[in-house]
């Protein structure tokens, strides 16, 4: 049985354990405790709410909320009217509801006969305060959170500025692992630029509820991004820490605080939130071949508004700020040369403009095989590999219970798996591979493991850079733009895309 089983277990037999004895004080056979629905007949008649809320009962995840509502309702009636009582029972009603069953010095009073409480008007704005923020933690941590596109790697999918809803419940909410945290921030408090926004004092687990279904490929999911655990104050997530141990050595990095500033880590889910799209579900074998991706041998098609990086040479005129509007392209890299220039654009775009009177050559870039740019950046950083943006793999991604073959010459793949996301300790000595001390020569996967990519393929930093994402830093999945404002105009300028409002993500 698993810890969360167990936990979970206990804390309903606690709970279920407080109502048959409050049942009792207000006048109810206790056993109607255990009886599915019935329970909640009951408890709705106790504290003299109507009946309808019942049908919110049967509604996954909205009912944890209207159940923490009639938890409030219990308390008022044994006179728990304060603050800190209500917010007690909110957060341990498995403890307070066998307290107030099972305390002899604990009365029942009929909602309808005991004395109403007055409250003032700053007592009314604070209960309404706590109950919003409740409210809202609860519907941002089980059901849906709100997200802004930061970067072009998902162009032109998904915009840079768009604002989207993404859904815990498609894949199943996740048991937040720090739980307490400051409200509404993910992990630096406001008005500060390195103070945690949380505290590890209690660091539970990675368990995920049921959802509606699995990760699908080509589903757009946010997730924490994996390189994320260790990182510079300085740099933050713009760069990883991995990376620059890589490009500057570990001792430069660690000592030179001006350059780095400190050296920190985070827990899974308050690294930094990624947007990609999923191309490699577990037990795929991945492979990029000239741009193209193929999966388990058989190509796979590019999302419908792919893009890569094209050179754009003209008459000698640089394209106008309309023109690249007209055409859908999202970004233009200008050099000192006007009629020479680089475009991230898909290849409609990339068709129309060569067809415009100015351009002269429109040109795919491709990275090759063994690209020296490419070899110290992607993954797994070794150069006998010779893997590129455009050239990678072949890459087998992990499933949990599937066993690989272990050698030095894969280890390297594997490693970060094994060591930093499934927790053991990892050495090769003399040409053997040990792990937690123990010379082996397979390793069986713990968890399942994704292969995100960008649709901006040539500006993405995803698992061609950091590999696999790990099924514990799923967060959920995009699902609908409600707001697009471009970054780079004013609003007069039409910062609103008006065309891009209210869509849903494919």
């Amino acid at each position: 049985m698993s810890g969360y089983v167990l936990i979970s277990l206990i804390f309903l037999i606690l709970s279920v354990a407080g109502l048959w004895k409050i049942f009792e004080k207000a006048g109810e056979p206790g056993w109607k405790a255990i009886i599915p629905f019935l329970n909640f007949y009951i408890w709705l008649r106790i504290i003299k709410k109507p009946l309808w809320w019942f049908i919110f009962i049967l509604v996954p995840f909205v009912n944890v909320f209207v159940i923490l509502l009639m938890v409030v309702e219990v308390l008022k009636c044994f006179g728990k009217d304060g603050i800190g009582a209500q917010a007690l029972g909110v957060i341990f009603p498995f403890f307070y509801l066998p307290y107030l069953g099972f305390a002899k010095s604990e009365t029942y009073q009929d909602p309808e006969k005991r004395a109403k409480v007055k409250k003032g008007a700053a007592r009314e704005w604070v209960d309404a305060i706590i109950f919003a923020v409740v409210a809202a933690t609860i519907i941002r941590t089980f059901f849906i959170e709100a997200y802004t596109i930061p970067t072009s790697s998902m162009e032109g999918s998904l915009l840079r500025g768009d604002f989207l809803f993404v859904s815990k419940v498609s894949y199943g909410p996740r048991v937040p692992m720090t739980p307490l945290s400051f409200p509404f921030v993910h992990h630096t408090l406001p008005l500060t630029k390195t103070t945690k926004s949380y505290l590890e004092w209690i660091s539970l687990p990675f368990y995920r509820y049921p959802g509606l279904s699995n990760i699908k490929r080509y589903d757009a999911v946010v997730f924490n991004y994996p390189d994320g655990d260790t990182l510079s104050t300085v740099y933050q997530s713009n760069e990883s820490y991995y990376s620059l141990v890589r490009n500057n050595g570990k001792r430069d990095v660690w000592n030179n605080k001006r350059k780095y500033g400190d050296i920190i880590s985070r827990p899974v889910d308050k690294r930094e939130n990624y947007i990609k799209r999923c191309v490699g579900l577990p037990g795929d074998t991945l492979r990029v071949k000239k741009q193209e991706v193929f999966i388990n041998g058989r190509a796979l098609a590019n999302p419908k508004n792919a893009q890569f990086s094209y050179q754009v040479i003209t008459d000698g005129s640089r394209l106008s700020d309309r023109l690249i509007d007209k055409l859908g392209i999202y970004e233009v890299i200008q050099t000192a040369n006007p009629g020479f220039s680089y475009a991230y654009m898909n290849d409609e775009s990339a068709r129309k403009l060569e067809e415009t009177p100015i351009v002269r050559s429109v040109a795919r870039l491709t990275h090759a095989a063994n690209n020296p740019d490419d070899l110290k950046r992607i993954y797994p950083y070794n150069a006998s590999y010779g893997w590129s943006v455009d050239n990678f793999g072949p890459l087998y991604i992990p499933e949990a219970g599937a066993t690989i073959q272990l050698s030095t010459g894969n280890i390297d793949l594997y490693r970060r798996v094994i060591h930093a996301y499934e927790g053991h300790e990892l050495e090769v000595r003399n040409g053997k591979i040990f792990i937690d001390g123990i010379e082996r020569d397979s390793y069986t996967f713990e968890m399942n493991y994704y292969f995100m990519m960008g649709d901006n393929r040539h500006n993405s930093a995803d698992s061609r850079f950091w590999g696999f994402v790990p099924e514990d830093h799923i967060v959920g999945k995009a699902v609908f733009v409600w707001l697009s404002l471009d970054p780079d105009k004013t609003w007069f300028q039409g910062k609103i895309r008006w065309d891009k409002l209210f869509r849903f993500v494919n």
